[in-house]
């Protein structure tokens, strides 16, 4: 790809610069339902300086990289990917950080930093996710398997839109607790809550940007050409 990091539409960035998406997610830039917007749209819009961001990128173009690239994979190895790397993980993870959320909110619902709501947000999400999964175990994914790509677009639109929905529940938890940062004063389980927080984000932000940018369109729609 050509590094003019600062004109590339950043679902373009996380799709053929390994390791990119970590540095996007540091950023907040959402590089998976936004990513048709260019680096430095997506800065101005944050109201960031993108010289950090670009330096970093530039950094990982300057050694070598061990992560996958899944664009050469096929639609078999990919979704199987899928399913083990984040679906799998994000029913352990959305569990534990419920137990852990709830347990923050008992303790510590009087202090102004604690982040109330943040407990049924994330029942909210785990039920959201699981249904969205579910479509995708039981009816999408085998579509794709089977190679029916006219048949997949229904819901591969309908899987973007919901996609759109998640992305618009991690603003909201972004909200919630001040962009994933805890107080000085957070107790451990505090603490183990937000980097488990911070995990999950960054997990799921990388489940989409796979789906949307590479399975639905490298699979499927170059298929269909």
């Amino acid at each position: 790809m050509p590094y003019d990091f600062l004109d590339t539409q950043l679902g373009t960035i996380a799709r053929e610069l390994p390791g990119a998406t970590r540095v996007l997610h540091a950023q907040r830039l959402d590089f998976c339902c936004n990513g048709q917007r260019t680096l430095a749209e997506a800065c101005l819009r944050k109201g960031i300086d993108p010289a950090a961001t670009v330096a970093a990128l530039e950094q990982l173009c300057a050694v070598d990289q061990d992560e996958q690239n899944w664009n050469h994979a096929s639609a078999e190895q990919l979704i199987q990917h899928i399913l083990t790397r984040y679906h799998e993980c994000h029913r352990e993870q959305l569990s534990e950080l419920i137990r852990l959320a709830r347990r923050v909110e008992q303790v510590h619902g009087n202090n102004p930093d604690c982040p109330n709501g943040l407990t049924d947000h994330l029942s909210d999400m785990q039920q959201e996710l699981e249904s969205h999964m579910a479509k995708e175990e039981q009816i999408l994914f085998p579509m794709l398997m089977r190679g029916e790509e006219s048949l997949s677009r229904g819901p591969i639109s309908v899987m973007r839109f919901e996609h759109d929905q998640h992305s618009q529940a991690l603003d909201k938890l972004y909200a919630l607790t001040n962009e994933v940062t805890p107080p000085p004063h957070a107790c451990n389980t505090w603490q183990a809550l937000y980097r488990g927080l911070n995990e999950f984000c960054a997990d799921l932000m990388d489940h989409m940007h796979l789906e949307n940018n590479i399975l639905f369109v490298t699979q499927v729609t170059a298929k269909a050409l």
